[in-house]
């Protein structure tokens, strides 16, 4: 057992709505020290690679990493972003636009920004979370101006990190425990238990199936509780 919490036991979460003026809908989000402001910006019109005729809107993401965010000063990424962020950034992407029907929120592009101002451990994963209430409480305000008809929100879905360190099965892991883990896993889910992205990697020695399915079991159980709170915010 690791200190403060149990193996299967996330860090303290907190969501608070409405964190900035402008955006259509903005979160800032907690997990343990990992703070993550994530925004949704909403504009008329669709990528251009989309065909004309095409009658679906998009939703993508952007995601940074304010220099003193980590535990030394990172560059910022003013011309060119690394291959990290782009990854980043498509996962978070990916992930919304999984939860959502595109062809009801027609001529429009959603864009959510993920800016961590904190990092811990877990910034994509809380990305993800903070990006999908802030889409939520934008879709919101949009079906109530009638700009949209019909929520194009599927279900909900949640992400969080896990991994095995010291030869343990750990749920939410901070920075510390990343970096030594020997598993390092980012898993996001819908509500009902769908999976969107399962991503496990050895960091040294291969693992066993029946660790990776313990790995996903301890994730699923953390999810679950992370879209529950979805419900009080």
């Amino acid at each position: 057992m690791r200190e403060g919490r149990k193996n299967n036991e996330t860090r303290e979460i907190r969501f608070i709505k409405d964190f900035t003026k402008h955006a259509l809908g903005s979160v800032l989000v907690q997990f343990g020290d990992t703070k993550v402001i994530t925004t949704a910006s909403v504009e008329e019109g669709k990528p251009k690679w989309m065909a004309k005729d095409e009658q679906r809107g998009w939703v993508t993401a952007e995601y940074s990493l304010l220099p003193s965010a980590p535990n030394t000063r990172c560059q910022r990424e003013r011309t060119k972003i690394s291959g990290r962020t782009q990854e980043i950034q498509r996962l978070i992407g990916r992930s919304l636009r999984a939860c959502v029907d595109l062809e009801k929120m027609p001529d429009l592009t959603i864009t959510i920004d993920a800016d961590v101002i904190q990092a811990d451990g877990g910034t994509r994963t809380a990305s993800i979370c903070g990006g999908f209430l802030a889409l939520k409480i934008a879709i919101e305000k949009l079906l109530d101006t009638g700009v949209l008809k019909e929520n194009p929100i599927i279900e909900p879905i949640g992400a969080i990190s896990a991994g095995i360190v010291d030869g343990e099965v750990r749920l939410d892991l901070d920075y510390i425990e990343d970096s030594n883990a020997q598993v390092d896993s980012n898993i996001v889910l819908t509500k009902s238990g769908k999976i969107i992205e399962f991503q496990t990697t050895a960091e040294g020695e291969p693992y066993e199936q029946a660790q990776m399915i313990e790995i996903f079991n301890v994730a699923k159980e953390g999810i679950k509780k992370i879209i529950d709170m979805y419900e009080k915010i």
